[in-house]
């Protein structure tokens, strides 16, 4: 007997109700299909919606969908297989999340790189003689301006930045930094083996939770080429500790006659604590405290594209941009001219948080986001259904990629429940991520949890406007 013989009736009757693929491409939702991704691509779309309504159905299902809901469903394979890279609603409640991309570009940034993508620019052109320019010279002026330092130059990222610095002055030398400092951040990228990729021996000192000046007088000899120090912006060491400040770290190694590099990681330009955060160490306070390279990332409290930056002392920045590997770790000019942009804005610091949506994101205040909460609510319940029920309630968002790790910040979201089985919230979180657009939350103690921090007002109709396409019986617990 074949499997469709031991069919039950009822079961029979359910798959006899699924449309042919002829029926589903007669529908408007199936044509506009046909023009964005073309007649071949959508066939094969909807035959796999079918498909997989079949299984549904056989898993025990109580009914087939309709033609629109299967264009529906054949689209969002479409959508899902074109744009690996499509934009989502970041609802996690973390700011700067790595695995969505860390900040949002100010508009100025994205007209700036936009800009950049339809012109020819004077990239490494001197408009002024007519000659080869360099690169680094369209941030150089801004970088000095903002941080106090003497030069400055920029690369892919914050550990292109430190491994770079590593290599140029530590090649073959050694590498001396503090037992506590030797941090592992995010995809178990750890300190130590980027300085062996540089080809420095490092020098641990002190422990793991001390370390004194005579620590770091001790480990310096000839073969010292560089003093590392590394902000532990993604933990941090309580208790009975004791380490270096930068300022006298710095005194040390100048009088060992070698450079003290300051790694701040996340890096900030300002202060922070003006907008009622945790108060960061500023590029231009390691600057000023003596360090002699200093190192921070682009794309994190700094709120721009994906860089790292090297200011400090000119010899020293000079030597550094004479490596052949800074040619490997160079950044193209649409990020060149988002950077540019970027920096710009913090010449006006009193207009900076309206400008940079990190900023502004991480501003917010909770009164206006529980506002937006209880304004969205009803229409966010209407477009999930009966199968759940929503309400506002308090949480608490984080900056994320390592910044302020201590630090969380007051905030609302949506309270996603499912009435039935907790199964039916695994389904929805499924769902959401399969959105053309997706909802990416978080599922934590019963609850989805779709913090609003990051949602712009302007954002409020096109997120109900991807919940709407969820379809009838997407959420719907079995």
């Amino acid at each position: 007997m074949s499997p469709d013989q031991r069919m039950t009736q009822p079961e029979a009757t359910h798959l006899r109700q699924l449309p042919a693929v002829a029926a589903v491409l007669a529908t408007p939702e199936a044509e506009a299909l046909r023009e964005r991704y073309g007649r071949t691509a959508t066939t094969g779309a909807i035959r796999l919606a079918i498909d997989d309504a079949r299984e549904a159905l056989r898993a025990g299902e109580a009914t087939a969908p309709g033609v629109a809901e299967l264009a529906r469903r054949a689209g969002r394979k479409l959508a899902a297989g074109a744009a690996g890279l499509r934009p989502l609603f970041n609802l996690t409640g973390t700011v700067l999340h790595t695995n969505l991309g860390r900040a949002l570009l100010a508009e100025a940034a994205v007209e700036a790189a936009v800009d950049a993508m339809r012109h020819a620019v004077a990239l490494e052109y001197d408009l002024a003689t007519g000659m080869r320019g360099e690169r680094d010279d369209h941030l150089r002026g801004l970088l000095r301006e903002l941080t106090g330092a003497e030069d400055a130059t920029v690369v892919n990222n914050n550990a292109a930045a430190v491994l770079l610095c590593l290599n140029t002055f530590a090649l073959g030398r050694e590498a001396v930094v503090s037992r506590g400092e030797l941090i592992e951040i995010g995809g178990a990228f750890r300190l130590p083996d980027i300085m062996a990729r540089a080809g420095a021996r490092m020098v641990e000192v002190g422990t793991t939770n001390r370390t004194h000046p005579a620590d770091y007088r001790d480990a310096l000899n000839e073969r010292t080429g560089i003093v590392l120090k590394v902000h532990t912006s993604n933990y941090r060491i309580q208790g009975f500790t004791a380490d270096v400040g930068a300022r006298e770290l710095a005194a040390i190694a100048d009088a060992a006659g070698v450079p003290l590099l300051n790694d701040l990681g996340s890096g900030s330009l300002l202060d922070l604590s003006r907008y009622g955060l945790a108060r960061e160490p500023t590029v231009r306070e390691a600057v000023a405290e003596g360090a002699r390279l200093v190192t921070f990332s682009g794309d994190k409290l700094l709120g721009g594209p994906q860089a790292g930056f090297i200011v400090g002392d000119r010899m020293l920045i000079e030597q550094v941009n004479r490596n052949p590997l800074k040619r490997a770790l160079r950044v193209d000019k649409l990020r060149l001219a988002a950077i540019e942009a970027t920096l710009n804005l913090y010449r006006d610091p009193d207009r900076l948080a309206g400008r940079l949506p990190t900023l502004r994101f991480l501003a917010r205040r909770q009164a206006d986001i529980a506002a937006q909460a209880h304004r969205l609510r009803p229409a966010v319940a209407e477009r999930l259904g009966d199968a759940f029920v929503v309400e506002a309630g308090d949480c608490r968002s984080q900056v994320g990629s390592g910044a302020l790790p201590l630090d969380t910040l007051e905030s609302t979201a949506l309270l996603v429940r499912p009435r039935g089985s907790q199964h039916a919230l695994e389904r929805l979180a499924a769902a959401l991520r399969a959105l053309p657009r997706p909802v990416i939350g978080r599922v934590a103690d019963g609850a989805l949890w779709l913090d609003l921090r990051c949602l712009d007002e302007a954002d409020e109709a096109p997120l109900l406007a991807s919940l709407a396409q969820l379809g009838a019986g997407a959420s719907d617990t079995p």
